[in-house]
């Protein structure tokens, strides 16, 4: 299985289908889309007193649905994989997830990868969704969508969260076989469910090339015990990272759009690497992310107190050329579908603009090392 890096297209307003060309040339692994109704950015320093960024967009949360915009992706490519990164089985009802992922594989023919995970409270507790027991609800959700598509005729199901009674998906498989299934997991429960059901991972959250491979094992292990090929499971990411030179970081760092990003941590985590959040012990990171109830207050005080080397400790950052460096090292510990994200970006719109060639320049780097390595 060979390193190819993947592509992100954004579900967020204004979409620009027109990158789509490019991304199917041959490039990419696949094209992933993440799937949200809003963006962990709070909503108190989305505001021009903070950002710039804010008198470009009037919020971080104009997003799309991914599975809609997959559909338009399938229609206008005719190479590449299209993911979702990742839908959750919070708010969409596995028959009718099942059913959506056999009409974008025959939209795409062929071409589609479903990406789920167990969900996020930003996404599903404004809602009035139940997040209570999301891993239960996520391995049920599992079963049923393998059901629907492994059956011929009515199917009934009696579980904790979902029945289905003489229910019935006659429509075939695209080709005979079923959409491939990834897994966004980082937890114990979720890495050992991922390496039963799933045909590629996602981790979320792997710190280090040491905590990746890890994990890694324990999916692996998991398939082999489960009579599964471990190695036919693609080991994918997304590196979050910081690109820039040492002024830039400088700045890139000062941002606090930036710094939000250390909400997305564990207190657990961030101690691992020497520093206590900002948030308080017991802070769980994305999972207790609720964008919209943050006070201005409260992330005021939190920015005052995130550090650059709080950022560095946990972000990989530097040139193009270093971050390759750094990806190469998941590389060798398993990593086989990198997605380099920079993070930098939302320093500003100077640092958006320049994003996506900073980007495209780590790829190269990366694709000559991992070629140079091979």
């Amino acid at each position: 299985m060979r390193v190819q890096p993947a592509a992100f297209l954004r579900t967020t307003l204004p979409l620009d289908l027109s990158v789509l060309p490019a991304l199917d040339s041959g490039r990419y692994h696949s094209i992933w889309l993440p799937d949200h109704m809003v963006s962990f950015w709070p909503d108190s320093i989305w505001t021009p007193e903070f950002t710039d960024l804010a008198t470009a967009s009037p919020s971080p949360h104009r997003h799309l649905d991914a599975l809609a915009v997959a559909g338009a992706a399938a229609a206008l490519t005719q190479n590449v994989p299209i993911a979702t990164s990742v839908v959750d089985t919070v708010r969409r009802h596995p028959a009718m997830l099942a059913q959506t992922a056999l009409t974008l594989d025959h939209l795409s023919k062929g071409r589609f990868i479903l990406g789920l995970g167990s969900g996020e409270a930003e996404n599903t507790v404004p809602y009035g969704f139940d997040f209570s027991r999301p891993v239960g609800r996520f391995e049920e959700a599992l079963k049923v969508i393998r059901l629907l598509w492994d059956s011929d005729g009515p199917v009934d199901f009696a579980g904790q969260f979902f029945t289905l009674h003489h229910a019935r998906l006659d429509t075939e498989l695209y080709d005979g076989q079923c959409p491939p299934i990834w897994i966004g997991a980082g937890g114990p429960r979720m890495l050992e469910i991922t390496g039963r059901f799933a045909d590629g991972w996602w981790p979320a959250g792997a710190w280090s090339p040491e905590d990746y491979a890890e994990k890694l094992g324990v999916v692996r292990a998991a398939a082999e015990k489960a009579g599964r090929d471990p190695m036919a499971i693609t080991p994918a990411f997304i590196q979050t990272c910081l690109i820039g030179d040492d002024a830039e970081l400088a700045e890139i760092t000062a941002a606090p759009l930036v710094k939000a990003i250390i909400l997305q941590v564990s207190s657990a985590e961030l101690r691992r690497y020497g520093h206590e959040h900002p948030m308080g012990d017991g802070w769980r990171g994305f999972v207790d992310m609720d964008p919209g109830v943050l006070t201005r207050e409260r992330i005021i005080r939190f920015c005052e107190q995130v550090t650059p080397e709080m950022l560095f400790a946990i972000i990989p950052h530097g040139t193009p050329k270093q971050i390759a460096k750094i990806v190469k090292d998941f590389c060798d510990a398993g990593l086989r579908v990198p997605k380099i994200m920079d993070y930098g970006g939302m320093a500003g719109l100077k640092y958006g603009a320049r994003s996506a060639a900073k980007v495209r320049e780590a790829e190269d780097e990366l694709m000559r090392l991992v070629g140079d390595a091979a």
